[in-house]
């Protein structure tokens, strides 16, 4: 059954012809959160500068300060002050942030006292059980599971060691793992036993990051290592000041405008070598008819007269694909997501949310158990849902870019990555 609209409807601004933009993007999420909580662990004070100021960072910062390491947000760069030892029980709210409800944790083991885990209606759907199993194995004392809420008993040190476990819903149990091991007795060793771990680009974001503070790690495709296993040896993290890269997957509906409209959209500063997996946003895009330009500016992308459909496996990018499937809704020829299975356990399940909201607007989409397939079929106005979801909210914008009429639930939920988006996305159009 649809959901009742219980949240402001915005109506989507429509272009008036081929959009020509500039975009500057905020920093990335997934960077910043997995900088604060090695900086939380390194070895002295760092900071990270460019950090970006949204909902799922400032949770991160406050779950980090309940721990008693110091954070302060008050500046563009974050002043990170790792704690001499917390002691205490402490609460944590995870808001919609799945790398804190992930991340967390794992160094919440390492305090000293009870941290309890909770976040908004939404978020105690989303899986985390393989993960408290997986600490449970390491020697951690947890109370409840598999969703939130639960709570998390730490004694100031975790045994660590070898953990086999099944990551084929989210890479993000890994990563997590990975981010606390080498401040674990024992390390950690990480086998993962089950069909393809997805977004596997974040798993080498988590090993680069963890690489760069002086972890000794071993990672698949490593000389000497093994397929789906993970090895953090036990030391120090080393302070590092890191500076964060623009959020590249915040990029898609900037760029997806350039595509829909037939226009032309630059995003400055986008990096030139990088491990976000929104990089790949520029095969997509070229794929379905766009042209792709990498410069000293930053990306030029610019749209086709017509955009092509698409047969795509999104596995390691899952988080593409609600903006793909927007573009896909608007192009002459069929369409095929795949892969991408595990984001059914996202901020929604969107795989069914994107199917009901873009069939809502006419377009002739079939749900797979693994992704959408999308048919030429022509879209009207109505309301898009985002269920709570920024990047639902993203793929309405896009849609409602070009055709007149579509209203978008909750627009503000874009604030977990992007605060501001709705009146960046309004001053381009």
């Amino acid at each position: 059954m649809t959901p009742p609209v219980t949240a402001p409807v915005w109506p989507a601004p429509v272009a008036d012809g081929k959009v020509d933009a500039v975009v500057r993007l905020p920093g990335s999420k997934s960077l910043t959160n997995r900088a604060l909580l090695l900086a939380a662990t390194a070895d002295g004070p760092s900071v990270v500068r460019r950090a970006l100021r949204s909902r799922d960072s400032e949770l991160m910062a406050a779950a980090l300060r309940a721990l008693g390491h110091g954070v302060d947000s008050s500046g563009d760069d974050w002043a990170v002050t790792p704690s001499s030892g917390g002691a205490g029980d402490a609460r944590v709210d995870c808001g919609l942030a799945g790398t804190v409800m992930r991340f967390v944790p794992p160094v919440a083991a390492l305090h000293t006292g009870r941290v309890d885990f909770d976040g908004d209606p939404h978020m105690r759907t989303r899986p985390v059980g393989t993960l408290l199993d997986a600490l449970r194995d390491l020697g951690v004392a947890v109370d409840g599971g598999p969703f939130l809420p639960f709570g998390v008993v730490g004694h100031g040190s975790v045994r660590g060691g070898r953990v086999v476990l099944d990551a084929s819903a989210s890479s993000q149990f890994v990563s997590a793992l990975l981010l606390a091991g080498a401040s674990y007795d024992e390390g950690v060793d990480v086998l993962h036993d089950g069909k393809p771990v997805p977004s596997l680009p974040h798993l080498e974001m988590t090993v680069a990051m963890l690489r760069e503070h002086g972890v000794d790690v071993t990672a698949p495709g490593d000389e000497g290592s093994e397929p789906d296993r993970w090895t953090v040896r036990p030391g120090p993290v080393s302070a590092l000041d890191t500076t964060i890269e623009p959020d590249l997957s915040n990029a898609g509906p900037f760029l997806a405008l350039a595509a829909a409209t037939g226009g032309r959209v630059l995003v400055r500063d986008w990096p030139s070598s990088t491990t976000q997996p929104g990089d790949r946003l520029r095969e997509i895009l070229t794929l379905m008819g766009c042209t792709a330009e990498l410069g000293d500016d930053g990306l030029l992308v610019t749209g086709p007269d017509e955009l092509a459909g698409v047969d795509l496996d999104l596995r390691d990018v899952g988080e593409l694909t609600p903006v793909v499937a927007a573009l896909c809704a608007l192009a002459s020829s069929p369409s095929v997501l795949r892969g991408v299975a595990h984001i059914r356990g996202h901020e929604t399940d969107r795989i069914t949310a994107l199917a009901t909201e873009l069939g809502r607007l006419g377009a002739d989409v079939s749900e797979r158990e693994d992704g959408l397939e999308l048919r030429p079929a022509p879209l009207h106005g109505d309301v898009f849902r985002t269920y709570a979801d920024h990047r639902m909210a993203h793929a309405a914008a896009v849609v409602g870019a070009v055709v007149p009429g579509v209203g978008i639930e909750d627009v503000d939920t874009t604030a977990k990555t992007f605060p501001g988006f709705a009146d960046v996305w309004s001053g381009l159009l």
